[in-house]
Formats: C-alpha cells, structure tokens, sequence
C-alpha cells in the first residue's frame, strides 16, 4: 500500500481530521509466474511506485485510539565455556507510543541481543576494519530517515570499547570486554503533513572497566576502558515535489571524561524534474573529532542522473579530504580521495521474443590522492544480466585497470602508496528459475594481473532445495584463490615491510527452516569460516611504490583462520506480537601461525580451542494499551 500522506505510510498512525483522503496501491506478486500486478497503474519507466498511488475517498470520522504498546521480556542464558558454566537472567522492556497521528516513539529499556545472528568474521588482512550487518531489531525497524547520508552505523553503540588499558611491562590484562553494554535507547520519527520528516535517535552505553595484573605483587587494579556515552541522532528530511527531498543530518558522540568525542553534519539534497526523468543530487559533510585537540574533515558529492526510460546515465564526483572520520557512530574507510564516476544504463520495458528482462550498463572510474596529487588508479567496467522467458538467468562482465593502481592505503603510513600492476577481469554467472523446488547459481570470477604467476579467482556456488511448503534448506559455498598478491607486512623505523603471499579461503553456510504451523517455526544457521596465508618473500618499499628484495624482515606472517558457528532456533509465536524463543548456539574460533594444513589435520587443531555451548531461552509479551484497559473494566 503506497501513501499519498503520512497516514497510509505508517499504517499505524491514523488522522484525527474528519474527513480524509488516501493514496492507496495495492501489489499481488505471483510466485509460480514470477510476475507482480498493481491495482493502480505504475510506470515502470520512472523509477518510484509512490507517484502513481491510486485515491481512496469517503473515509470519515474517524476516532483513533491510543497508539501504546508494551513488550516486556525476561531472558536466561546458560553458558559453557573452557569449562566454566555461568547462568545469567535478564528482564527489560520495549515500549511504542504514537505521540500524534505522525509521529511515534520507540524506546527499549535495559535491552538484551544475545539472541541475534551471530556475526560473519574473516581473517582481515586490509588496512580498514570488517564491517558487519546490523541483527538487533531495535537498530533494523523503522530506521528510514536515520540511514539518510550514511552518517549512522549502528553498530557503533554497543560495539568495541574505544580505549585499551595502558600497562607496565609486569603487568596483563586478565579482562577486557568485547562489547559496551547497551542501557537504554529511544528514537523518535515521523512526516509533517507538509512533508518534513523528522527523526531523532539517543542511546546511552554503560561504563566498562578492564582487569589488569600485577605479576609480580599479584595485585589487580581496574581501568575504564569505556565510560558512559551518549550517542545522538537527529534528521531533518523535507520532501517536495512528490519525489525530491533536502535534508539535514548530524550526529553526536559524547564520553564522560577525558575520553574521545565526535561529531558529524551533513545537507543532503536529491532534485527530480516535474516529469521525473533526471535527477540531481549530492552532499556537503562535515566531521570532528575532539581527542586531545580538534579533527576536521569533509567529504562532498554532487551528481546528476536520468533515471528514467530504456536508457540510463549516472555522473558524479566525490571528494575525502585526509581528516574524514566519522567512526564514532559511522562507518568510514577511504579518505584524502577524489573519485570521478560516469555510467550508462540500458534496460528493456516489455518482454521480448526471448527475453523477460535485460540488463546492460557501462562504467568508468578515475580515483586521485587529493593531497598531494597522485593518480590512484582507472577502472573501467562492463556487466550484464538476462531473464529468459523461462526465467532463467544469466550475467557476467569484464573489468579491466589498463594502467595499474597506486594503492594508497595498503601501506598503513600517510604519503605513501604501493604499485598494484593492471589487471583484466571477467566473470559469468547462471541462475535457475526460482520458482521450482530445486533452484541453483553458480559463478566463476577470474582476475589476470599484469605480473609473472599473479590471479586471483573466485568461484561460488547456491544450492536450495524447496521439500515441501513447510521445510526448505540452503547451501552456499564461496572461495577465494589469491597467487602472488601483494600486502603490508609490518615495519621499523626506516621501512615499510611488504610481503608476497598466497591466499586461500573458503566458506559453507547451510541455513534451513522448518516450519510446523502459522506460529511454530524450527531454524538452523550454520557457517564455518577457513582461511589461509602462506608469505613467499619479503620487499622494502620504495618512495616510488616500487618493492626491493630485503632480508631485514623474517617474522613468521603465515597463519589459518578457522571461525565455525551453529544456531539451532526455536520460535513458537503463542500471542499476537509475542514470542518464546529457545536458541542453542555452538561457536569456535582460531588462529594457528601456521598454513597449509591437510583438511584432518586442520578441524583436529579447531576442536581443540575452548569451545562456546549456549543456550538460552527469551520470553517476550506484547500488552496493547487498549486491550489492557478492557482487562481491567472486565474485573471490575
């Protein structure tokens, strides 16, 4: 259902005018021909469903009832870990309470995630950190407005605290927490019926402390590591002309103490013409950080587009200066850049003798250090896809840096950068028609670099298998060969070490649903993680990017990652909005300075670490306002 006002956006929310008006669509999507119908006409030359709602009248006199919702819940977890068995209870609650027909607060007190998915960790060996998907529901549901400008992860509250323990030289750190304890959290969003979108996000962390030891006097002392902090979110979204918007956005980190703070601005805008056929856009960001002094650094976009019709184009530039930071309560990675993007886009409306659909488009990106100037490097690209009237799919491309890449990151120290010869890569890929049973996609990706016994391939595979309406099972399969890549290594005083490696990795995940009836549903979520790095020689590197052979440096870099994960769910839905959950979660994890193990060999060393068992058991209750109140008439 579309939404000609914020009423039917919502859908919760309804006016308290005596007469109103609707924009309504309706959508039916028919999985056995892989086809959807709208009850009101859309364009699918223009790229947005909401202009074309239909207008549903005669609604009148309406009297909304309260909008408040409770959902208390109390939590116990059982855990077995390097032979220690701990148990733990936990009790909070979440609350929604519609404070107008537009706006609605969403607030959880003392919120527990231990049940969420675990996370998808790989051995990192670049210069920026993994970044993972968001699983907490709160963070997920309703969040529109708060993702405008990419200002906001979410991740960050309730992540790694921001500090380690300073030590002597007799001292260990005998504790350190992996998480920050999130104790409460509230946003607050809504639209206008002039169009103003307004969101406002706060979460508050609790203090950390770290255990240190004493190995000589055996004493303990402790050391926060992270204090309380208050993160803020505020948006400000106005939309105009059906489909263009301005907004503005800043965000605010703020530490008890001497601890680091940060903030970050941002005016966003996205123009469509009166026909919505082309698109300007962009951005002007700003972001400090205070840690013993002040940080300051931008980041800027600018854009135009036609988005509509067979044929598509794209041109755009963005500039980070070096002081770009938003991690704090973002997630940034490249700064002190300038990247300069064209595309072109050709699409079909209607069916052809052969084909449902086709894709086609053209890229080309040219990449520059900002300060000071140096090309980074050129890329130009080329992908394609086809549905065929069986809907089968297929796909693939090339992609190729004719000149190399002067990779300004890899190194780890500002001002310099590593040659990374030119490369020539294509890839194909099939996919079966989703609508049987038995559904596969299978892809190779191969990248010939221009050096001596250096590539890199990538094959993959997705199998899922559809039993019955109540139980399906899905297999994926990804892995990496990488021969003769190069990377940082370490360094001294003088140099930067650059090592020569080969690189293998693969990855299985079978997830698998049962589901017993409309409120029973059995789940299993299995991953297991192998990666590993054996190091062929060891460079200096040169001013000019270039390596020279060097014997100073023969630390042992070879290692394999192994990370297993099992999740076997329980969910019984016994009450609208309520849930009882029983998850057991099976987790290990390490790291040898060794490669190239046999497959025995390899599982023998995993099973060996400490080993996570846990199980746990989450009951949650959902109390509607106005139910509850008839509970109370109903005793009396």
């Amino acid at each position: 259902m579309g939404g000609r006002n914020e009423n039917s956006v919502l859908g919760t929310a309804l006016s308290k005018k005596n007469v109103q008006e609707w924009g309504i669509n309706f959508l039916r999507l028919v999985k056995r021909t892989n086809t959807m119908y709208d009850w009101n006409f859309v364009d699918n030359k223009k790229n947005s469903y909401m202009l074309y709602d239909g207008v549903l009248n005669g609604i009148e006199n309406i009297n909304p009832p309260t909008r408040l919702s409770f959902l208390p819940y109390i939590s116990t977890y059982l855990n077995n870990y390097d032979g220690k068995t701990t148990a733990s209870f936990n009790g909070g609650m979440d609350l929604k309470y519609g404070i107008n027909d537009a706006f609605t607060l969403d607030l959880t007190l003392i919120p527990d995630f231990g049940q969420t998915s675990f996370d998808e960790s790989v051995l990192n060996l670049s210069p920026f950190e993994q970044q993972f998907d968001e699983q907490r529901s709160f963070f997920t549901e309703g969040t529109e407005l708060f993702n405008k400008g990419n200002l906001f992860y979410s991740r960050r509250i309730g992540g790694s605290p921001s500090r380690y323990p300073e030590t002597s030289p007799d001292e260990t750190v005998t504790e350190y927490p992996d998480k920050v304890k999130l104790f409460n959290a509230f946003k607050i969003s809504g639209r206008t019926n002039k169009g103003l979108g307004i969101g406002f996000f706060n979460g508050i962390t609790e203090k950390m402390d770290a255990r240190i030891l004493n190995e000589n006097t055996g004493e303990v002392r402790t050391e926060v590591v992270e204090p309380w902090a208050n993160y803020n979110v505020l948006v400000l979204d106005q939309r105009f002309h059906k489909n263009s918007s301005v907004s503005f956005v800043n965000t605010n980190v703020v530490r008890a103490g001497n601890f680091r703070d940060a903030n970050s601005t941002a005016l966003l805008w996205d123009i469509n013409d009166k026909k919505n056929i082309f698109n300007y856009y962009g951005s002007a960001k700003g972001s400090w950080v205070m840690d013993n002094g002040t940080k300051f650094g931008t980041k800027a976009q600018v854009g135009f587009a036609k988005n509509s019709g067979k044929n598509q184009f794209d041109v755009n530039g963005v500039i980070a200066t070096r002081n770009w930071d938003i991690n704090d309560l973002g997630f940034s990675t490249s700064t002190n850049y300038g990247n300069y993007h064209a595309y072109y886009g050709y699409r079909t409306l209607e069916p052809t003798k052969k084909f449902n659909n086709i894709y086609l488009n053209f890229n080309v990106d040219y990449v520059q250090r900002l300060q000071s100037y140096l090309y980074s490097k050129l890329v130009f690209n080329h992908n394609n896809q086809f549905t065929t009237r069986n809907f089968r799919n297929y796909g693939g491309g090339i992609e190729f840096t004719p000149i190399g890449e002067n990779d300004i990151y890899e190194p780890r120290v500002d001002g310099r950068y590593l040659k990374i010869p030119g490369y020539f890569d294509s890839w194909l890929w099939t996919e079966s028609d989703s609508r049987k049973k038995f559904q596969y996609n299978l892809s190779i990706d191969y990248y010939a670099y221009n050096e001596k016994g250096r590539n890199l391939v990538v094959p993959s595979f997705y199998l899922r298998y559809r039993f019955s309406d109540k139980f399906k099972a899905i297999w994926k399969f990804n892995s990496t060969f990488s021969n003769n890549e190069t990377g940082y290594a370490g360094k001294d005083a003088e140099d930067i070490f650059i090592g020569r490696r080969q690189r293998n990795t693969y990855e299985n995940s079978i997830t698998s649903q049962y589901t017993f009836n409309s409120k029973m549903a059995f789940s299993l979520a299995f991953r297991h993680y192998f990666s590993d790095v054996t190091y062929k020689g060891f460079y200096t590197l040169n001013q000019d990017g270039s390596l020279n052979d060097t014997s100073k440096f023969s630390e042992n870099l070879n290692g394999s990652y192994n990370s297993w994960n099992v999740d076997l769910r329980y969910s019984w839905w016994f009450a609208p909005g309520s849930q009882l959950t029983i998850l057991y979660r099976n987790a290990v994890q390490d790291y040898l300075g060794i490669s190239r193990m046999n497959l025995k060999d390899n599982f023998s060393q995993l099973f060996k670490e400490p080993m996570v068992n846990n199980i746990s058991l989450k009951l949650t209750y959902y109390i509607d306002y106005n139910e509850a109140k008839s509970w109370f008439r109903k005793k009396g």
